[in-house]
């Protein structure tokens, strides 16, 4: 038996649409696996209810196959579905790194990365590993069709969660299939700026560089309240705000001392519009990790 610790991720950052993604602290899923000849899935936890237990539903199935691991399943959600934290992507990496440890199978945490992307494609129907890498890897993570790479980042994070659900294939369907060249170009700087503000574990160019003027303001307006809650971010202190992978959890950056007065304002907020929310005050922390075995 194997248990591991899968942390929610957020994915996009800003302006690293479907590239850019981060570990965080906390929430995370916890995941453990036992050998066995036929796999069976158990979900408990937070919105466990809106999960399939079926292999061939479940992110976790495809895992699985593609490591030829059957076994006993529990997955203990601590990432809510349908958030924009990576809740899929938290059971599938914990199970990748689970069952490659339970089996032996010798694989590294690189690539683990595309078979646990595989179990995506099941809840969102494309491959993508902007969650699951950074799941898997810890810290910040730049994902491209040749791989990906980590960095440790020292940054603080504040996520607020309202009680609402925005689908990831719904973000998708709204993204803009074209862009102005003016348009790219500040993207790319921006995304420029959040590397940077990454390697040097500085909050002020990590949120400079969050801004994107393609993606991010039309899976907004899916989000009840975003503005009203990103300004009151900004007021209290935070360095930069974006809707967090498909939405509607909101993404601050901020410097340590500001977090709780960040996440407090942006739980008013919400509040103001009717909308009863969570905030997480975490920070960009490790990958999936062992607990026992």
């Amino acid at each position: 038996m194997v248990t591991v610790r899968a942390p929610a991720t957020s994915a996009n950052l800003g302006s690293g649409f479907d590239v850019f993604g981060a570990a965080l602290t906390r929430p995370a899923d916890v995941v453990t696996v036992e050998k066995a000849s036929e796999t069976t899935i158990e979900v408990t936890g937070v919105g466990a209810q809106y999960i399939p237990e079926d292999p061939e539903k479940n992110t976790v199935g495809a895992v699985v196959e593609a490591l030829d691991a059957p076994a006993r399943i529990h997955i203990d959600k601590g990432v809510r579905p349908a958030s924009g934290l990576g809740s899929s992507a938290a059971s599938a990496a914990g199970a990748a790194v689970a069952l490659n440890r339970l089996y032996d199978r010798g694989l590294s945490r690189s690539e683990l990365v595309p078979i646990a992307a595989e179990g995506e494609a099941v809840v969102s129907g494309v491959a993508h590993s902007d969650n699951v890498a950074p799941s898997i890897l810890g810290g910040f993570t730049v994902t491209t069709s040749e791989g990906t790479h980590a960095v440790d980042a020292a940054i603080p994070l504040v996520v607020c969660l309202p009680d609402v659900a925005v689908s990831t294939r719904d973000a998708r369907r709204v993204v803009p299939e074209t862009a102005s060249m003016d348009d790219l170009v500040e993207t790319v700087g921006n995304a420029a700026t959040l590397a940077v503000g990454m390697c040097r574990s500085d909050p002020g160019l990590v949120g400079a560089g969050m801004s994107d003027p393609v993606v991010t303001p039309e899976r907004a307006r899916l989000i009840t309240g975003y503005d009203d809650v990103r300004a009151a971010a900004f007021d209290a202190g935070a360095a930069g705000v974006t809707v967090s992978g498909a939405g509607p959890a909101i993404l601050a950056v901020c410097r340590d001392e500001r977090r709780r007065g960040v996440a407090a304002a942006m739980l008013d907020a919400f509040s103001e519009a009717g909308i009863d929310a969570r905030a997480y005050q975490t920070r960009i922390g490790k990958g999936t990790t062992v607990l026992e075995e």
